[in-house]
């Protein structure tokens, strides 16, 4: 048994902290997401029930390994978001295209979902906040509540830039806009800091979809025409990139603390 004087290390947190690379990486893997779902359904010509068994496997596997951290282990959680981003498209693109779901009724149905997510969430653990996700039923609501934001987001974007026809560009922009008065509502008003994290994580989905579907479809379809080949490699690309970053910084921000902890 440990002595009174003996310091506890505390319970590592299974999520990284909210900074600048976060939500850079966060921004590329929902655009990831949007056009590798599109790769694969339609030039691949897999088709979205095809793709959306594979993904959803695929999935599940990289859920399993994230589940087996105990702490934020860089590689792990963002495969985990780069694939459930790509699930979360599928699952908005599988009710509208294949089911005939309007894409308001889909949007509704998210933010519905959404809800008793957050609602049930807070009822087990009296908190909403991802700097506690120390325990596997935490991290459960964690991953159901970041599936119903891509999901979500899939689903209002395209109902903003199709159903309403404002074209990705400004659809984009209206997103964009909206995050950027949630910062303000933060860093001026004092809004909580739990809502304006969940608030900026929900529409910063939408506005990624929108520049990937800038970026990737054709000029007729009002895109930019790059195709979802390139989009989605250039963005893999940058993820890897920022997650071998994150890795080595939280290394040696590691070694920093064993040599000060040492002293």
């Amino acid at each position: 048994m440990p002595s009174s004087t003996t310091p506890i290390a505390p319970t590592p947190n299974r999520v990284p902290d909210v900074t600048v690379d976060f939500w850079i990486i966060k921004l590329l893997a929902v655009t990831m997401g949007e056009t590798a779902a599109d790769y694969l359904a339609v030039n691949l010509g897999l088709g979205l029930p095809m793709t959306s068994a594979i993904m959803c496997g695929v999935l599940a596997v990289a859920l399993i390994l994230q589940f087996a951290q105990k702490e934020y282990v860089p590689w792990a959680y963002w495969l985990a978001v780069v694939m459930i981003s790509v699930v979360g498209t599928l699952v908005s693109d599988n009710l509208v295209d294949n089911f005939g779901v309007a894409l308001a009724t889909t949007t509704i149905a998210f933010s519905i979902a959404l809800a008793l997510t957050f609602g049930a969430w807070y009822a087990s653990e009296k908190t909403l906040s991802i700097h506690t996700i120390f325990t596997t039923r935490r991290e459960i609501f964690y991953w159901f509540a970041i599936l119903f934001t891509f999901a979500l987001g899939t689903s209002s974007g395209d109902l903003v830039a199709e159903r309403f026809d404002l074209g990705y560009l400004t659809t984009g922009y209206i997103f964009g806009g909206i995050i950027a008065l949630v910062a303000l509502a933060y860093y001026l008003f004092k809004l909580n800091g739990i809502l304006a994290f969940w608030l900026a994580y929900i529409f910063t989905r939408p506005l990624g979809a929108s520049f990937g579907d800038l970026l990737s479809q054709p000029s007729e379809y009002g895109g930019l025409g790059f195709g979802t080949t390139i989009t989605s490699l250039l963005f893999l690309g940058a993820i890897v990139l920022l997650v071998v970053y994150m890795t080595i910084s939280r290394r040696f921000d590691k070694d920093d603390a064993l040599i000060l902890g040492g002293e």
